[in-house]
């Protein structure tokens, strides 16, 4: 991967600043650019080096790839194809998702490290030529003028030990930074926050040619492990209570190798030189939270930065592409034409409008599976005992293929997959 470069200001004033260089702001960044639009997107590291990020890109965001004329070179992308999701309960597999049937070009989610993604996203997107990328440039506050935001507060350099602070100044700033977004904080954008009852250590594991194929989630025993097919390894999810982890580390870390052994007997031998330390195990604190307004006055928040998704379906990225895409449909051709300030401000409610129920859809579902499965299965309602039948939903999905199609659309596509319908600049590259 070629590491970006971080970039001067070409014009004083872009039409637009994204603050973030994740999924969310450099999907915006491309389909702007490609509109015509002068953009400048802030990631505050030197590159998209990070190590559990989330890396599924689901058949929703594939299909937005298509349209913009990329699967074919995004797929040649190092990256590793799912067709179909299994899960193990208590040593006996049953498959949950079928891919193979959707309504889509991409009928398979592809797992891939998030940093290929947004490589390519920056490979695409450098090629017009109102785009920039700042690297190792963090936004940490807003600019305002007459009670509207006009730019952003970014330190710059912090890595080559000469920070600085500097001003840019744009007709509309987009906070694509997270869900701790300083810019969100910044504006006192009020939230609601729903809590989550779990969070989930990550951590990479060898993969050997006697390991099973299948991406799949495993429960046995009161835990909760998923494991995630990367080729020559593993990235394994392992969830547990929230505020768990440090008595989980107070049992010790041989407790924790065989705790992960009991659910996926396959990795067993291989934890200790896998996971020698806590430092090899990473924390993930899960919260789930929405924005009630999702912009002011010359900011708008998306992705993660609106409404913080749990990782129960891996759809975060995927959420956080579909607001890029809507935002752009609705707000590039006025920032590439004349529009005004105040045009500008009367479109941003809209977005909100058009995303906010997906968003509230798929927190629900996410909330009921947290709250009335998975802490089912930590609390050990849901354990298994010698001759237990499956749960029903298993058992059903086990008989019935046809059905693997519901859970298949609901993590594929999602609540109203958005479509791209910005417009390509006459001026864009061949």
């Amino acid at each position: 991967m070629e590491t970006p470069t971080a970039q001067a200001s070409a014009s004083p004033t872009p039409r637009c600043c994204i603050a973030g260089g994740g999924p969310a702001g450099m999907v915006l960044g491309l389909l702007l650019a490609r509109a015509g639009v002068p953009v400048v997107v802030l990631e505050k590291h030197l590159d998209f080096l990070r190590d559990f990020r989330g890396d599924t890109v689901h058949p929703s965001t594939l299909e937005i790839l298509h349209e913009l004329g990329l699967l074919d070179a995004f797929l040649q992308r190092p990256h590793d194809r799912v067709d179909e999701l299994r899960a193990s309960y208590e040593g006996r597999a049953v498959p949950v998702a079928d891919f193979t049937h959707l309504p889509s070009h991409s009928k398979f989610l592809v797992l891939m490290p998030q940093w290929e993604f947004l490589d390519f996203m920056y490979d695409e997107a450098r090629r017009y030529p109102g785009f920039e990328l700042w690297t190792d440039a963090e936004a940490i506050g807003l600019l305002q003028e007459k009670g509207r935001v006009n730019g952003v507060k970014v330190r710059r350099d912090r890595r080559a030990g000469q920070p600085r602070e500097v001003e840019l100044h744009a007709s509309l700033v987009v906070a694509a930074d997270g869900r701790h977004s300083a810019l969100r904080d910044a504006a006192a954008l009020p939230h609601i926050s729903y809590g989550a009852p779990i969070d989930v250590l990550w951590m990479a594991v060898p993969r050997l040619a006697s390991d099973p194929d299948a991406t799949a989630g495993h429960i046995a025993g009161g835990h909760i492990l998923v494991t995630l097919n990367r080729g020559d390894y593993w990235q394994c999810a392992f969830v547990i209570p929230k505020g768990g982890h440090d008595a989980l580390q107070a049992r010790g870390m041989a407790a924790f190798h065989e705790e992960i052994g009991r659910i996926a007997p396959f990795l067993a031998e291989r934890l200790p030189s896998a996971l020698p330390d806590w430092d090899s195990v990473k924390l993930l604190e899960v919260t789930v939270d929405r924005l009630e307004s999702w912009s002011c006055r010359g900011l708008l928040c998306i992705g993660d930065a609106a409404h913080a998704m749990s990782p129960v379906g891996g759809v975060g990225i995927n959420l956080a592409v579909q607001d890029a895409v809507a935002a752009a449909n609705l707000l590039a051709p006025a920032l590439a034409g004349e529009a005004t300030d105040k045009e500008i401000d009367a479109l941003l409610p809209q977005l909100q409008r058009r995303r906010e129920w997906p968003v509230q859809v798929t927190q629900a579902v996410q909330r009921f599976i947290q709250d009335r499965v998975l802490m089912a299965v930590l609390d050990g309602a849901a354990t298994a005992r010698p001759g237990r039948r499956l749960p029903l939903p298993l058992r059903l999905l086990a008989r019935w293929p046809l059905l693997r199609r519901l859970p298949a659309r609901a993590v594929g596509l999602g609540v109203r997959p958005e479509h791209v319908r910005s417009p390509n600049s006459p001026r864009a590259p061949q």
